[in-house]
């Protein structure tokens, strides 16, 4: 019960066995030990540290809380970031896929999918038009009209080179930011730094999204300001010249032709909202909604899977639609091709092509998840510390083995309960802090009006 507890409930725990042991070096006193021969089963339960919901809720919510953090961190200031990047040229951007064939989509106020006077059938016989209205929990919004008119391999191509995609908008706003305000990219690159965090959304189509918080520095980074030039509305004009510029070529298949690559049409650059300002979107708000996609699991949309596949024949496992799997037959098939053998497209297959994290940013955008990770580590291990604390030459030695992971089924019962507990607990905490805000918020504004 103490280990499950100490992990939070985690239901996938790793199982290690081994010892730490901290010394004296002049003396080589023994100052503090652990080891696992007292232990239940002689094993140490640490967290898996999955992100998935849907795998591990626990350590899912951990690591929304680290990656929040994260990307507060580089909007607001804090772990190790100046507060001044709250007062930087700062956007909230998103990049989408580009369509690949019609699907059906959710309607709102009445207005109908995807209606057409005298609307034919396609080739295969499927007609082209749809009249229906489709509410968010229709399973039929993102599902193509016509399934063998959908350009399954070039959905597939677009997912295996997002990565380049992103890299080659990255590289394009440097070039586009130069040519507008009249500079070139050296001499741009010396004066003004673009720093970001994006994470990857899977939209009812099975297409990503890419949502990003980009902010304009200087050269040296987020503590040095940018030129009074660099606006959050010059970074928008230059967010959407370079996103539209981006053109790449996948690999020439015999089976497959040319595909040409590119962002789509729909894109979003909206500004954040400056440190005592109104307009445009709050720090928080972004930070939160960035957190919550990170923690999505495949079986939280039903898009794709949370683990790699072996065959053709895991395809059938969980809940998927017949497009989702069919995008996973597609990224088996075109694995197997060796001029597209560099895409690995079979080992990502669970992704549908997608090969990148879930959340990446650049080198100083803010701080790193290892270096939250280290400080909690710290924070945590400060008792265990406290017997050697003021002895400079105390030497740590430490030898772990992995011997297992997962719970046995009265375990996982208990982590179950542990878990439910904690969220329990942490919602009624939430719930008295609000209660206390309001109540604060009450008593000042009676004491106004009783004034008045």
């Amino acid at each position: 019960m103490e280990q499950i507890t100490a992990t939070g409930g985690c239901a996938h725990p790793i199982h290690l066995t081994g010892a730490t042991t901290t010394r004296d070096a002049g003396t080589g006193d023994t100052l503090h030990h652990y080891d696992t021969t007292n232990e239940p089963g002689e094993r140490l339960l640490v967290r898996c540290r999955n992100r998935r919901a849907t795998v591990c809720a626990p350590c899912s919510r951990l690591h929304a809380g680290d990656t929040f953090h994260l990307v507060r961190a580089g909007l607001v200031g804090g772990k190790n970031v100046p507060t001044d990047v709250r007062e930087r040229p700062r956007l909230f951007i998103t990049l989408t896929a580009p369509s690949f064939g019609p699907v059906h989509r959710s309607t709102v106020d009445g207005a109908r999918c995807r209606p057409r006077r005298n609307a034919g059938r396609c080739e295969h016989g499927a007609p082209v038009s749809c009249p229906a209205l489709h509410d968010a929990a229709d399973p039929r919004i993102g599902q193509p009209l016509c399934p063998d008119c959908y350009d399954y391999p070039a959905h597939v191509l677009w997912h295996a080179h997002a990565g380049r995609l992103w890299k080659a908008f990255a590289d394009n706003l440097y070039n586009h930011l130069a040519a507008r305000t009249g500079r070139t990219r050296t001499g741009l690159r010396r004066t003004v730094r673009i720093s970001y965090a994006k994470v990857a959304e899977y939209q009812k189509r099975a297409a990503l999204h890419l949502h990003a918080v980009v902010r304009l520095d200087g050269a040296r980074g987020p503590s040095d300001p940018p030129p009074t030039w660099a606006t959050a509305e010059v970074l928008a004009a230059v967010v959407r010249t370079a996103a539209a510029a981006v053109h790449l070529r996948a690999a020439y298949s015999q089976a497959l032709g040319e595909h040409d690559l590119s962002w789509g049409a729909e894109l979003d650059a909206r500004p954040l909202r400056a440190f005592g300002g109104r307009e445009g979107l709050a720090d928080d708000a972004v930070a939160a909604y960035v957190a919550k996609y990170v923690t999505k699991g495949a079986a939280d949309t039903a898009i794709g899977l949370d683990h790699p596949i072996t065959s053709p024949d895991d395809i059938t496992t969980g809940r998927l639609s017949a497009h989702v799997q069919t995008l996973i037959y597609t990224c088996w098939r075109l694995g197997g091709l060796p001029e597209l053998a560099p895409l690995c497209l079979r080992a990502w297959a669970h992704t549908l092509g997608y090969r990148g994290h879930i959340l990446t940013k650049s080198r100083v955008y803010s701080t790193t998840y290892a270096a939250l990770r280290a400080e909690r580590a710290e924070y945590q291990g400060a008792t265990a510390r406290d017997n050697v604390a003021g002895i400079p030459d105390a030497v740590t030695d430490a030898h772990w083995r992995y011997v297992g992971s997962g719970h046995t089924a009265g375990a996982a019962l208990i982590a179950a309960g542990v878990a439910e507990d904690l969220a329990r607990s942490r919602e009624i905490a939430r719930e008295e802090r609000l209660s206390d805000r309001h109540g604060r918020c009450g008593a000042v504004g009676g004491g106004r009006h009783a004034a008045s």
